[in-house]
């Protein structure tokens, strides 16, 4: 049986998970060299350009119903969630 095709994250699932790995990324190097100039210049250009972009799709996404959201992961993960509230 071929494998099953690796689905992809959509364009605002994609900006949102980049944005997350990116500012956990400056936190910990905030917290490593809190006067670190590039860190905080890599901070603000994030804020400046890019933050409004990921607020847009962050909000996007939290518009997704529940029965969206599980399809969304039951697609990402390969397998099926059970319904709320169930039991295994």
């Amino acid at each position: 049986m071929p494998p099953a095709a690796n689905p992809s994250l959509d364009a605002d699932e994609e900006r949102v998970t980049r944005a997350q790995h990116l500012l956990i990324h400056l936190g910990a190097a905030l917290v490593h060299q809190p006067f670190d100039p590039d860190t905080h210049e890599r901070l603000r250009a994030f804020l400046e350009h890019d933050a409004p972009a990921v607020l847009t799709s962050l909000h996007q996404l939290q518009q997704r119903s529940e029965p969206e959201l599980r399809a969304r992961i039951a697609e990402l993960a390969g397998h099926s969630l059970l319904p709320a509230g169930g039991a295994a």
